[in-house]
């Protein structure tokens, strides 16, 4: 019998107005699992990722977080059936965001940013809330910075700290939006290596990225989105070296005529 998936997305649909942004996406993210979305800018990927922590009300289909739905009282997906903020904030509570542009409270420490939405959205004791701030701060390195406000941190610290305040909440599954992609190049670096480690020690997390060699080495699966819909998925290796459509093969083929974004040592080493 096969353990219950963390998230699920059956059939998920999503509309600004006139504009079908999502059109039947189906994806199973199960414990252990990177799955990584890529695709061309406006094929849906961080509205999907929004619409799995009901971020962005989704319109068709149903979004399931550890086999309960999330959003609605029912399936039907009118605005008199969507659930209270409260109950939407417990049906995702396994889940934690990062996001691209940091979102750090200005007036704010470092500690005291990680230490919020604890003490705020959990109810966590503050002296908890501290230690947990505290051990989250050291496993993205930036214990000594704790003091520190935002406004004196590089961009990668400052994603850093946004991944430490996702890691407090003590997830089962972090969703990801593009973390190195508001980042001067140098910067990048540093936020990839604190995600590579997260993967090492077994986080699961579903992420947006433009980074297609960062895809090829983190992910244990590839979903290629297009114009709102799921293309193609599959494990990195088989996806970037033998894509199966026209319009994944377009998408790749700029990065495969710059080796040192990737290259096949890259994708043999994912």
């Amino acid at each position: 019998m096969h353990p219950q998936p963390i998230l699920e997305l059956r059939h998920v649909g999503k509309s600004f107005a006139e504009n079908r942004v999502l059109a039947e996406i189906n994806l199973t993210v199960s414990a252990g699992e990177i799955v990584t979305l890529i695709g061309p800018s406006g094929s849906g990927k961080t509205t999907a990722l929004r619409c799995m922590n009901f971020l962005e009300a989704y319109d068709e289909g149903d979004v399931l977080i550890k086999g309960q739905l999330l959003g609605y009282s029912s399936n039907s997906r009118s605005l008199k059936d969507r659930d209270s903020a409260a109950l939407i904030a417990e049906v995702r509570r396994p889940l934690a965001m990062v996001f691209q542009q940091f979102n750090l409270w200005p007036h704010m420490t470092v500690l005291e940013n990680v230490c919020a939405p604890l003490i705020l959205g959990k109810k966590t004791p503050r002296d908890v809330a501290r230690k947990k701030a505290a051990q989250a701060l050291a496993q993205v390195g930036m214990a000594e910075k704790a003091s520190v406000r935002p406004a004196r941190l590089s961009g990668g610290q400052q994603q850093r700290v946004g991944i430490a305040r996702a890691l407090a909440l003590e997830p089962e599954l972090m969703l990801l939006d593009e973390p190195t992609s508001a980042l001067d190049p140098e910067r990048v670096e540093e936020v990839q290596d604190v995600v590579k480690a997260l993967a090492s020690d077994g986080m699961t997390m579903v992420m947006v990225t433009h980074e297609m060699s960062f895809a090829a080495k983190i992910s244990s699966r590839v979903v290629f989105m297009a114009g709102g819909s799921i293309i193609e998925s599959g494990a990195p290796d088989k996806l970037f070296r033998q894509p199966q459509t026209d319009r994944l093969k377009n998408f790749l083929a700029p990065w495969f005529k710059r080796p040192l974004q990737l290259d096949e040592r890259e994708i043999n080493d994912a």
